[in-house]
């Protein structure tokens, strides 16, 4: 659960419930819902574009767009989670855009040894996160981004070997700084090729 300054923008007033499109009230019942919808919305065909910050955004549409009326906008209000406060809103564009630059700079991780592109992704997904642009679904799209970033880069992910409990504390560890656990968990799902 995210902490929030003061959300009157996106959840049902004296809840913490986000105002959703089949206008459900109770979270359990929203959360089974998102998943569901989400996980038949990533069998898709995924939409196309440049690996960039509009792709990005197109990306979390898809995803969410049954959901929220939100999908694909960056959020309004500032969120964080154990304390630690994500990127405010009003630097989210130009963060977003300095990251995106970047990956195109870096020829988006293409022809880079394994050790090399887990080691960028890494880094890539622990800035990304640091971002967390949008209100809600940040995990689901930031996976499902590294999906393309990796199979365009010649090192397709399998993600049926991931283990959740133990990137979300690579993830937590990155916010701070320390990337390695997070490099060996992307190396770990790294395919293995031929």
């Amino acid at each position: 659960m995210y902490e929030v300054e003061n959300d009157t923008i996106y959840c049902y007033a004296g809840t913490d419930v986000l105002i959703n499109k089949l206008d459900i009230k109770d979270a359990a019942e929203l959360a089974n819902f998102e998943a569901e919808i989400t996980s038949q919305r990533a069998q898709e065909p995924i939409p196309e574009g440049d690996l960039d910050y509009a792709h990005y955004c197109a990306l979390h549409k898809h995803l969410f767009q049954d959901v929220y009326d939100w999908a694909g906008e960056p959020r309004k209000i500032r969120i964080g989670k154990g304390g630690n406060w994500f990127c405010f809103p009003e630097h989210i564009g130009a963060e977003m855009t300095k990251l995106f630059s970047s990956l195109k700079k870096q020829n988006n991780f293409a022809g880079l040894t394994k050790a090399e592109f887990a080691k960028r992704l890494a880094h890539f997904l622990a800035e990304l996160n640091a971002i967390h642009p949008f209100r809600e679904g940040n995990g689901r799209t930031q996976l499902s981004f590294l999906g393309l970033i990796a199979e365009q880069a010649g090192h397709p992910l399998d993600f049926e070997r991931i283990e959740p409990d133990k990137i979300l504390i690579a993830i937590v560890e990155s916010f701070v700084g320390d990337e390695a656990r997070l490099r060996r968990a992307i190396a770990d799902l790294i395919q293995v090729q031929g």
